[in-house]
């Protein structure tokens, strides 16, 4: 009986504005899915394909024989010197800039948003290296930290001696002092447009109570920046691992110790055709760049939680 009544059921004709509204939906989702289907075959094609292609490379012992060894490339690869010196200088380089470019730029966005004088001007001020080409970055480093350059120049009447700031210990802080001249305005401007959405009655009614300026920027301001913080935190993180670019070009394929990068480890094992090895430092530095990542987001949603909606 119950197969009989779905039997009938299935032959009842559905109202027209039914059926129209049926292929009005299938048609939009046609063109939807045609307008998505070249990002989607690109997304596929340049990023989701070669990731796993990496991951099959870091798990075989060479790209023609391909016999599976499993985790030998890693081992191997962490026993590497040349690894190390360059995963210890990624790390190092990564946790002193990333921490000055996103507390720099909070303290520039609340200095500018006070009424001080050149407000304008300090911000045209750190925006404007964001115009430079890299190449022109380069120059400028090279002029001023050179054995010959102008910082050496500069410091000649004071007895001090002539340092070749990129071949020394302080070849790291010179690379920082480059990252923070190049992220700090954009970071900063992120931070500028975050304090203007802050709800100015819960500032005021916090002045109204008493509470002084540390005490609302601790405990409002700083709360509802904490999903900014979170992005520039990420943003300049990833901008850390990509200041390779500049340092490739001051110093070339095998810097100074302090200078020598993954990307620098990578790039020598392409060059010498050993895509074992590069593909097992690029799981690495992915694996780790998502564990800080999701550690990020936890502190923030720990932190921020109370201000989210």
């Amino acid at each position: 009986m119950i197969h009989k009544l779905g039997d009938w059921v299935k032959k009842v004709p559905l109202p027209r504005f039914l059926r129209e509204s049926g292929r009005e939906n299938g048609r939009e989702k046609g063109i939807s899915w045609a307008f998505l289907s070249p990002s989607l075959f690109g997304v596929l094609a340049f990023f989701i394909v070669p990731f796993f292609v990496v991951i099959f490379y870091s798990l075989v012992d060479s790209p023609i024989r391909k016999q599976f060894v499993f985790l030998d490339n890693f081992i191997g690869l962490l026993k590497n010197t040349a690894f190390q010196t360059a995963a210890k200088n990624t790390l190092s380089f990564s946790a002193l800039a990333v921490p000055l470019a996103v507390l720099l730029a909070l303290g520039l966005a609340v200095l500018l948003e006070q009424r001080i004088p050149l407000r304008s001007q300090f911000r045209t001020f750190f925006l404007s290296p964001m115009m430079v080409p890299v190449a022109s970055v380069v120059l400028i480093w090279q002029v001023v930290f050179h054995y010959n350059g102008a910082l050496n120049a500069g410091l000649a009447p004071f007895g001090i001696e002539a340092v070749d700031w990129l071949k020394s210990g302080y070849s790291q802080l010179v690379i920082v002092a480059l990252f923070l001249w190049k992220n700090l305005g954009y970071n900063m401007i992120l931070f500028m447009s975050a304090l203007s959405n802050i709800p100015r009655e819960i500032i005021e009614m916090a002045r109204v109570e008493g509470a002084s300026a540390f005490t609302i920027f601790w405990r409002i301001k700083l709360r509802f920046l904490s999903p900014t913080i979170l992005f520039v935190t990420i943003l300049s993180l990833i901008n850390s691992f990509k200041v390779f670019r500049e340092v490739y070009l001051l110093t070339g394929d095998y810097p100074y110790g302090g200078l020598y990068l993954l990307q620098h480890f990578m790039n020598n094992m392409f060059n010498k055709l050993d895509y074992q090895k590069l593909s097992a430092a690029a799981v690495i530095m992915a694996v780790v760049m998502v564990i800080l990542i999701a550690v990020l987001f936890l502190i923030e949603s720990r932190y921020g939680k109370d201000v989210e909606g």
